[in-house]
């Protein structure tokens, strides 16, 4: 291998280390985007940003656009609403594209920053697992509920205009 793969290939190894870190601690607690799709999403992330800023000089801010984008759309896919019509992983969607937001960091060469954000990430991921944040009344948890109607056409017909 070239100079340049070489270091491509240490920019991926090292998000997707980054990414497996992030996933094991979603893994263990039962999140639908484990240590194997983190590590996945950062190692894509990280080579295509890496390879765009040799390959496309001019074009990286769209390669990373793409990135950001496409992986969004991966994020939606582990959004669900339960029977009661709570929403649902709405962490691992976030954690899923901020995986990625570390891959282009560390792929665009910035490797320290890249592992700092990673560490920051399990931080606040951790937090919510402290007695402190958690409220005393299991009753008082807060809870997102969406419109029924939110994202399927309304019944009803439109109002009446004059």
């Amino acid at each position: 291998m070239s100079p340049l793969e070489w270091t491509l290939f240490f920019k991926a190894a090292t998000a997707a280390a980054a990414g497996f870190a992030i996933g094991r601690e979603r893994e263990a607690h039962g999140s639908p985007a484990g240590d194997r799709t983190l590590a996945l999403v950062a190692l894509g992330a990280a080579a295509l940003t890496g390879l765009g800023m040799f390959a496309f000089p001019d074009h990286v801010a769209r390669i990373i656009a793409g990135v950001i984008t496409g992986v969004g759309f991966l994020g939606t896919g582990v959004i669900m609403r339960d029977g009661s019509g709570v929403v649902r992983g709405l962490t691992s969607a976030a954690c899923i594209w901020t995986v990625a937001a570390v891959g282009v960091v560390i792929g665009a060469g910035h490797y320290w920053l890249g592992l700092a954000l990673a560490g920051l990430v399990m931080l606040l991921l951790l937090c919510d697992r402290l007695p402190m944040t958690k409220p005393a009344d299991p009753a008082h948890q807060p809870e997102f509920r969406g419109r029924q109607d939110a994202l399927s056409p309304s019944d009803q017909s439109p109002p009446a205009t004059g």
